[in-house]
């Protein structure tokens, strides 16, 4: 399997198969493909497994192309402004991501949800109490809202974020939440009442715009059916 990802603010993933070659994403999340490409819409490993994405923020179904000829090209468009990005996973090796950040993946990498194991991580955490975990062999594409931010966190070391921010972080890495201390912070400052930590060792990536932002941004500009 070959790659290209090109634009700027949206951009597109090209994929090139070879013979037999496969891809899988959730149903509908092609944008455009050419060459013998042989299509099989399933639940993926049956439908217990199907429920469980869904509830991580996917579709109850997912579609894998195959090619069937020399070459065949699949193209994948993310659903909203931001930036697609490559995880080369090895075997058992696991990333944990926010609801409906998988794009798709080779055969062979596995999606699933994961609950938060804390009571205010899945209350206060942004996203709820539901993630995706992502795991190897092979290569997963996330679509992240906005800029991309990379970090790699030494043991110890710890990131105070806007939970709506995080993307994805290793498994390493240790996630928790806290209020905001302080009547005038909490009131004033307009960044809520809860910060989520991230305490090393791993990598995490941040995201600059999360879409619930932008929807309230936008929201603003609706005129009201009253």
């Amino acid at each position: 399997m070959e790659y290209t990802i090109t634009g700027t603010v949206m951009q597109a993933l090209d994929i090139i198969l070879g013979p037999n070659e496969s891809v899988f994403t959730e149903a509908g999340g092609m944008a455009w493909m050419g060459g013998a490409v042989e299509m099989d819409t399933s639940t993926k490993g049956g439908l217990m497994k199907g429920l469980g994405r869904a509830l991580a923020g996917e579709s109850l179904f997912m579609t894998t192309y195959t090619c069937k000829g020399n070459r065949c090209l699949v193209v994948f468009t993310p659903e909203a402004p931001g930036k697609v990005v490559p995880l080369e996973l090895a075997a058992g090796q696991s990333i944990i991501a926010q609801r409906d950040a998988f794009m798709c993946a080779q055969e062979g990498v596995t999606l699933e949800m994961l609950f938060r194991k804390r009571l205010g991580t899945g209350f206060f955490g942004g996203e709820g109490f539901i993630l995706q975990k992502i795991t190897g062999p092979g290569v997963a594409f996330l679509e992240i809202p906005g800029e991309v931010r990379e970090y790699t966190l030494q043991a110890g070391q710890t990131l105070k974020i806007d939970p709506g921010h995080i993307a994805a972080f290793e498994p390493t890495v240790n996630y928790s939440i806290e209020r905001v201390k302080g009547l005038k912070n909490i009131f004033f400052s307009g960044e809520g009442l809860f910060l989520a930590t991230l305490t090393g060792p791993g990598k995490v990536w941040l995201q600059t715009m999360p879409v619930v932002n932008l929807a309230r941004k936008i929201a603003r500009y609706i005129p009201s059916s009253k």
